[in-house]
């Protein structure tokens, strides 16, 4: 039987299941209509059919191996791991020599964070299974589980060894390959799978991101171009190419490349973003900031959208508009230090020092501490009148900073305002024996604090 008739039975199982459910007429399905049923329902996602299926395929199949494995799959999957047991127990007296049951059985090991015991339970079903492939990529999977890199690689091998086309496999051979740092061996392997598959363009993506990672570009590119020859409408490709000629600082080529991703699926926020950046590089102004509203219009909660535009406007002095983006990106994501360094440093530019001095205490809070940060929101509290504040600030900072003369001078300034000369006196002398030359602080902060007899008769001794 060829495989669009497979495919035309199954539907009219199904068809005919479905009509049994609405009209409660029972109708008879061999046993194999009904493990296709099954396993449609579960790819979709529709446990409470499948159950369905499951009992009325027992109900006339009592004896079927096959689907009281369905039944353990959805014990499974709703956690229900006693039930699942027992029935792969009664199985395996009946059939000690299936393999799904030793599958399954290491499923529900897995699940319960026995990786190595699934592992050997796995490795039973090998030395039982004619179809191998499988059961090495679930090994694959419980080493991944277990941090073990090098084995994990070397089952999914086995995977793709056996089948060329397993994806899945290769893409899990190269994660583990990144996370090992080893991009070297990386590349030899994927240039051993494409002299014997030339034509896969998932190798060459591959291979194209492990140049990149080593920063031979002009090797990155040979291997895109090669992806997007084996298939031209690869759009992980283009944008990966786009990446590389962003690098070589060409952007007329890289805007062409993610262009043309544009045309062969919906606009992505990543395409767009990246178009904005090149146009701005090259000084289309104009176009770039198009692309950056088309950026946060298709992705109206992609931060980094919104972020970009911030600076677009920042660079070019327009901070009113700078201060409006900044804020849509922190009502995306209030927890991010960068965006709260932006919104601190647009109103600071403004003159809105309350708020300016608002985003510097958040970036304390959210835990930079940052000696610029201590330092430019004590001057703001100091610039506000807040002396108290201002004073505390940098009493924080020189808990970090404990021998820093710009603190120091800061808090003897600010002691000598308060009329605490004995503070005032102690903190400018820690001041000068840290770092003399800063003493120009206490000209600029406190001019008449520096002007007074007091500070002039400390000079001379």
């Amino acid at each position: 039987m060829d495989f669009s008739q497979e495919e035309e039975n199954d539907n009219v199982s199904l068809t005919k299941f479905e009509s049994m459910l609405k009209t409660n007429n029972v109708l008879f399905f061999d046993s194999n209509e009904f493990e296709n049923i099954i396993h449609h329902y579960l790819n979709q996602g529709k446990v409470a059919l499948a159950k369905k299926a499951i009992k009325l395929g027992l109900e006339q199949h009592p004896t079927s191996t096959n689907l009281k494995l369905f039944r353990v799959e959805v014990f499974v999957f709703e956690n229900d791991l006693t039930k699942a047991n027992e029935l792969l127990n009664e199985l395996y007296v009946l059939e000690p020599s299936n393999e799904e049951i030793y599958i399954q059985k290491a499923n529900i090991l897995s699940k319960e964070d026995k990786h190595q015991e699934a592992i050997d339970v796995l490795k039973r079903a090998l030395s039982l299974a004619e179809d191998t492939a499988d059961i090495y990529s679930l090994i694959g999977m419980e080493y991944l589980f277990l941090d073990q890199f090098d084995l994990a690689r070397d089952h999914f091998m086995k995977c793709l060894e056996a089948n060329p086309e397993d994806y899945a496999s290769l893409y899990n051979i190269i994660y583990c390959f990144d996370f090992l740092d080893k991009n070297n061996e990386a590349i030899e392997y994927l240039n051993n799978y494409l002299d014997k598959n030339p034509y896969c363009e998932v190798a060459w993506h591959q291979l194209g991101r492990q140049y990149y990672e080593l920063k031979e570009y002009e090797k990155a590119l040979s291997a895109y171009d090669f992806a997007i020859i084996s298939d031209d409408t690869f759009i992980g490709a283009y944008l990966e190419k786009g990446k590389v000629l962003e690098k070589l600082k060409l952007y007329n080529e890289a805007i062409e490349n993610y262009s043309i991703t544009l045309s062969l699926e919906d606009p992505t926020s990543f395409a767009l973003l990246r178009i904005a950046s090149c146009h701005e590089k090259l000084g289309n102004n104009e176009l770039a900031v198009q692309y950056y509203y088309k950026t946060v219009h298709e992705d109206p909660l992609l931060d980094k959208g919104w972020i970009a535009i911030t600076k677009f406007y920042s660079k070019n002095k327009n901070y009113q508009k700078a201060l409006y983006y900044i804020n849509k990106a922190i009502n995306i994501d209030g927890e991010k230090i960068l965006y709260w360094k932006y919104y601190a440093k647009i109103n600071h530019k403004l003159n809105f020092l309350e708020e300016a001095e608002r985003g510097y205490k958040r970036i304390l809070d959210l835990g930079n501490y940052e000696l610029e940060t201590w330092l430019v929101r004590g001057d703001i509290l100091l610039a506000l009148g807040e002396q108290q504040a201002a004073t505390f600030n940098f009493i924080q900072a020189a808990e970090f900073y404990p021998e820093n003369a710009e603190i120091e001078f800061r808090l003897a300034g600010l002691y000598f305002q308060l009329l605490e000369t004995e503070k005032a006196t102690y903190h400018l002398k820690n001041g000068l024996r840290f770092d003399a030359e800063q003493i120009i602080i206490l000209e600029e902060l406190f001019p008449e604090v520096y002007e007074s007899l007091l500070v002039k008769k400390m000079f001379s001794k």
